[in-house]
């Protein structure tokens, strides 16, 4: 029998033949697969290396797919770019605005700054993207115009307790801008080091900005010699 044979051909001498290796057949994605590896692809690039930085064949690359195959879906790098930054301010205006549940405002100040924080710790590479081509020190781009809309529902809140302690309310907006700056300004820095830890940096947040608030003049005056 010729299964004989080859069996018996090891004690002939003869080297036996390796069985033939059933080649892997490649698992075809579907559409909305290849977009949203894609998106994973180019928002860890773009986090690391910045729009400039980043080019759509090292995303092709990264995906093992052509260049034209990254144009089909997003038309160019700078419509991949467009999505991810979208779905990061997304991402943390909810989590902002869901945050701001209590009722006292000092709690609320909390919880938007634990909000802050938790984005960029669960988040890490979207806030990169956020802030590295839209820093937030600019008056204008997606990050500021993130803060911004962010600074508005704080602004409602100071609002109403500017009216309870008969400050003028139309300054709230201003204040709105002061506080979730100087979290975003911070949480940029807490970025890279870490330290202290989250709960840590969120109480000294609220204590300057609350007891800013809480000694709050309703006047405030220049002491220095500039007064325009």
């Amino acid at each position: 029998m010729i299964d004989d044979v080859a069996t018996d051909s090891s004690t002939s001498g003869e080297k036996s033949m390796p069985a033939p290796t059933r080649r892997t057949r490649r698992v075809r994605m579907t559409g909305k697969e290849r977009r949203e590896q894609l998106l994973d692809i180019g928002r860890t690039l773009f986090a690391d290396k910045g729009f400039e930085g980043t080019s759509v064949e090292e995303i092709a690359a990264r995906a093992g797919v052509s260049k034209p195959v990254v144009y089909e879906h997003f038309g160019g790098k700078e419509g991949l770019y467009a999505v991810v930054v979208d779905r990061e301010m997304r991402q943390l205006l909810d989590l902002v605005t869901g945050a701001l549940t209590a009722g006292h405002p000092r709690e609320l100040l909390e919880q938007a700054a634990f909000a802050l924080l938790d984005y960029i710790e669960r988040y890490t590479d979207g806030f990169r993207i956020l802030v590295r081509d839209s820093p937030v020190a600019q008056s204008t781009g997606t990050f500021a115009s993130l803060i911004s809309d962010i600074a508005t529902q704080v602004e409602d809140i100071l609002g109403l307790e500017f009216k309870a302690r008969g400050f003028d309310p139309k300054l709230a907006p201003l204040y709105a801008q002061a506080l979730v700056g100087m979290v975003a300004l911070t949480g940029q820095w807490w970025l890279d080091v870490r330290k202290p830890n989250k709960a840590e940096v969120a109480a000294h947040l609220v204590n300057l900005a609350w007891h800013g608030l809480e000694n709050l003049e309703p006047k405030p005056r220049l002491i220095g010699h500039r007064k325009n």
